[in-house]
């Protein structure tokens, strides 16, 4: 331990890396004779700086030699500076990790061995992060990279580590001040522009670092300021695909037809030949435009008056603001007797249809939608960590921080249309690509495609109709306590124990704000709708034609179409307050505000007590550790309730519920799990090191499925289905895990390596359907969904990793994960959600002297998102998809860098499908191509 207190240098090896940035902070790795020797030699010197790729897959390479257990890891280029924007980005390129991304293409979400998100855990330097959504999911595009020095994925069990994750334990990790001593700094300006969308964007960030006082005091201080702009191109089928009932299928007696059964022979009945056929219901297509502001500070100090002392007071403050303005167009099909004509129909889905009835009731009513999203998210991490050695065998470690994270949304997102109020006829067909080939011909001449384009429609065009202003406002506080103990035994094989206890305290709560629980949604529209044209002003303020919209989906569909912004389209209506309202009354703006909407409201206290015990063994070519960790944790849910006491029809597909006064519901639920874990760690011969690793593990559930809160919104489009979000006696998920791993060091800073693994979830969260339930709505029976512990599931893969350097320059990184799930609920298997059976990722990389040079290409498979959406075997997957980068970087003096970065290289989209089947589209995103040219100052 005496080098690691000296090490003063960023260096490559030994117990720098693997001591000072650990999750656990006593978790000091044994250092060879010859690994001792390296450090003093370093030490010896002025400074030893390893910058660039090569140095970052030297200490990766490091990290992971160096590990009690399975593990892999990141690290920046150099301080401040990944190649990626995001973090979420940089972990997709470690083996056996998977990300989703969120508006722009930007990394968001991270799933780990084909894990969903839900089961792994982020820590920051092994502290819990707040989360600014329902779930316990970080968000990673609230935290720059830039703030960070490195990450690590742990993928076995330690008992002195962090419990929750079952897929992967991820740490990040913060620099140091006495990284490098004396005054250290870089600065860094980055420009941004998408090929796609043709808006750019800057980012401004700095780190600088100090040590005082006979280099027994550090500082480090770090900011990031980003501005830029994001367009995703979306399509959907926003009100999900019509399904015939199937009388043979038990899973859909019912169907979900609200319009009535397709009937392709219209003799109003449903026939043998038309169960369980599959029809439009509601889809759209525009485009997601993003102004993304983001601010990070970063601050630490570090006291070191002796060699056995260590006072580290540090903290990170991040604002993300990032409205979402999403401009599309929609078209309600759904299905009604004498609503469609001449249909085609291949393996049982209707391909083709007309609209041509001169109801105008029954005929098409091409539409609007603006939808916002209000994302404001503040994220703050304070702590203070002590580190004393009391002895020469015994260090003590005492730990407090506090994490919060908060979204003010609540009535600010909003989900607005304006319908088509003119005579036409429709026509409409599968194509296989995202969106489907549609014409529309209006009676008085004009087509729906070309008259877009070219403006010749406007506001009398147009009715109001849909009008819900919803949003939640979220705050989730965590503070955490920890006291541990390393106790150095060495006798015989026993070498160290590792003690402590962890006390974690997490407070959630979610308000949700909406007009939808009033009928405010719908205040505007069916009898009640407004000509637009009557509103005056400049509610439809402009003709949208983007660059480059939709230009991979070969379909014929408008290109161009009208906008308009929700604030001024409020201030429209308001000032109409007054004007007789033809169901009675006046139109009054204050009847369709938002209010505080009880029924998908929840606040969760969570109390968790943990203690753990892990002994340290070594021996002549082998380590590891067994151990045992106990949790107890505390739930305290509230929620509310209320009957629906009357359901009131509008007109086609528009209904408004009336319901009871809300009461109060309240559930209490405690467990207890004991975690047991053993590592062993054999070197078989030279640089060949085999691992075995056993463990329990437990992944809590997300917070939002501990509340008791039910939601029958779908009511009001006529799809009468409750949706049950939780309750606090789910348990978590529990997990008997097995990891067996080869590695072979065959070069310096070089590893292959091939590991198995074997994962026993049980009670694992997934839905269930309960169709045609009678919840005491008087001529209405609806469709149930609820969270429920499954029985169990079986997860087990491989993972093969190879990466090398050679001595000219050029290097290789590659890996591939491939995994087999199934989930077992009563005597059904399904498919696990969330699991991509199998990613791989390959990067090419070269440096030399001033020149570094990298390709990489993360590829993931197709995988299931969602089961039986439109019955068993039904199910929604995401389709496959290769993801390039580059990262280009040339220093022209040792102070000053100049980089050139590519994302989505070959202009990739996101596909969702129900199994597979390109006819069946469920979603379709594109971000387009994007470059960044940065330039840095070292000092």
């Amino acid at each position: 331990m005496k080098a690691c207190r000296q090490f003063r240098a960023i260096a490559v090896a030994g117990c720098s890396v693997a001591a000072l940035v650990s999750t656990n902070p006593l978790a000091a790795q044994d250092i060879s004779p010859d690994e001792e020797q390296a450090v003093d030699a370093e030490t010896s010197s002025d400074t030893i700086v390893v910058r660039g790729v090569r140095g970052s897959i030297a200490r990766s390479v490091d990290l992971k030699k160096n590990a009690s257990t399975v593990q892999d890891s990141i690290s920046a280029l150099e301080l401040g500076v990944f190649p990626d924007d995001n973090v979420a980005d940089s972990l997709a390129h470690i083996t056996g990790v998977a990300i989703s991304r969120t508006a722009g293409g930007e990394g968001q979400y991270v799933s780990v061995r084909g894990l969903g998100p839900e089961y792994t855990l982020t820590t920051f330097n092994g502290r819990t992060l707040a989360t600014d959504g329902a779930s316990r999911d970080f968000a990673y595009d609230v935290l720059p990279s830039d703030v960070i020095s490195g990450a690590d994925v742990i993928k076995g069990a330690e008992a002195s580590l962090t419990e929750g994750a079952i897929g992967g334990l991820v740490n990040l990790r913060s620099a140091s001040p006495f990284d490098k001593i004396g005054l250290n700094g870089v600065v860094r300006l980055q420009g941004d522009y998408n090929l796609m969308s043709e808006y750019a964007g800057v980012k401004f960030s700095g780190v600088l670092s100090d040590t005082f006082a006979n280099d027994t005091i550090g500082v480090m201080l770090g900011v990031v300021l980003e501005r830029r702009k994001d367009r995703t191109d979306v399509a959907g089928n926003d009100g999900g695909w019509t399904r015939n009932a199937d009388p043979t299928d038990e899973s859909w007696l019912w169907g979900n037809a609200w319009g009535g059964s397709i009937d392709p022979n219209g003799n109003g009945t449903l026939d043998p030949d038309e169960y369980g056929l599959i029809g439009l219901g509601q889809f759209r297509v525009g485009s997601i435009l993003e102004e993304k502001r983001r601010q990070a500070f970063t601050a630490k100090v570090e006291w070191r008056p002796t060699d056995s002392f260590t006072l580290t007071l540090d903290g990170i403050k991040t604002k993300l603001d990032s409205p979402q303005v999403g401009f599309q167009q929609s078209y309600y099909t759904l299905f009604a007797p004498g609503r469609w004509s001449t249909m085609e129909i291949q393996d049982g889905i209707v391909t083709s249809f007309d609209m041509n009835n001169p109801d105008p009731e029954l005929a098409l009513n091409p539409e609007l939608l603006n939808q916002t999203s209000y994302r404001v998210v503040d994220t703050d991490l304070y702590g203070a960590n002590a580190r004393w050695e009391v002895t020469e065998n015994l260090t003590l470690v005492a730990d407090l921080y506090r994490s919060s994270s908060s979204r003010y949304s609540g009535g600010q997102d909003s989900y607005v249309v304006l319908r088509m109020n003119q005579p036409n006829t429709a026509s409409f067909m599968l194509n296989g690509s995202a969106v489907p080939d549609v014409r529309v011909t209006f009676n008085d001449g004009r087509d729906l495609v070309s008259g877009l384009a070219d403006g010749t429609f406007g506001p009398a065009d147009f009715n109001t109709h849909y009008f819900s202003l919803a949003g939640d406002n979220i705050d989730d506080t965590i503070t955490g306590a920890s006291f541990a103990g390393d106790w150095s035994v060495d006798n015989g094989t026993l070498k160290s124990i590792l003690f402590g206890v962890t006390y974690n305290s997490r407070e959630k709560a979610r308000e949700l704000v909406n007009n939808s629980l009033t009928g405010g949604a719908d205040y505007y529209s069916g009898f009640n709708a407004i000509n637009v044209a009557d509103l005056g002003g400049n509610v439809i303020s402009r003709s949208l034609s983007l660059p480059n919209f939709m230009s991979g989906v070969d379909a014929t569909f408008p290109r161009s179409f009208l906008s308009f912004d929700i604030p001024g389209y409020l201030a429209a209506l308001e000032q109409y307050d007054g004007t007789p309202r033809p169901s009675g009354g006046t139109y009054d703006f204050s009847a369709a505000a938002p209010v505080w909407n009880p029924l998908q409201s929840y606040r969760v206290t969570e109390d968790t007590l943990a203690a753990y015990f892990q002994a340290n063994l070594s021996g002549a070519g082998w380590s590891g550790n067994v151990g045992l960790r106990i949790v107890n944790t505390k739930t305290t849910a509230q929620a509310w309730d209320a009957q629906i006491l009357n359901i009131i029809a509008n007109g086609p597909f528009n209904y408004t519920a009336v319901y009871d006064d809300p009461s109060e519901i309240t559930q209490d639920s405690e467990y207890t799990y004991l975690l047991p874990s053993a590592n062993l760690s054999i070197n078989l011969i030279d640089d060949l090191r085999l691992r075995l690793s056993a463990a329990r593990t437990m992944a809590r559930p997300s917070v939002q499925t501990l509340a008791p809160t039910n939601t029958t919104e779908s009511v009001s489009w006529g799809e009468f289905t409750q949706v049950y979000s939780g309750n606090a006696d789910l348990k978590p998920y529990q997990a008997d895990q097995f990891d067996v791993s080869l590695e072979w060091y065959f070069a310096p800073s070089s590893i292959f390596n091939i590991a198995g693994f074997y994962k026993h979830i049980k009670n694992q969260i997934t839905t269930s359907w309960e169709p045609g339930v009678d919840i005491g709505v008087p001529g209405y029976l609806f469709n149930i969904i609820r969270p429920i512990n499954g029985d169990y599931a079986k997860v087990k893969g491989i993972e093969v990793g190879l990466q090398h350097l050679f001595d000219n320059g050029f290097g290789v990184r590659g890996q591939f994960t491939r995994n087999w799930s199934k989930s077992y609920v009563g005597d059904q298997v399904r498919p696990l959600e969330g699991i991509a059976p199998s990613v791989y990722s390959l990067s090419l990389l070269y440096e030399k002297g001033p020149l570094s040079i990298a390709f990489t290409a993360d590829h993931t498979d197709s995988f299931t998102t969602a089961i039986n959406v439109l019955g068993e075997g039904y199910n929604e997957e995401a389709d496959a998809i290769t993801w390039v980068t580059a990262h280009i970087s040339y220093d022209i003096t040792d102070r000053i860098t100049i980089a050139l970065d590519g994302q989505n290289l070959l202009d990739s989209e996101q596909t969702y499908s129900l199994n597979g089947n390109p006819l069946l589209s469920q979603g379709y995103y594109r971000y387009g191509r994007s470059v960044k040219l940065s330039a840095s100052y070292r000092f």
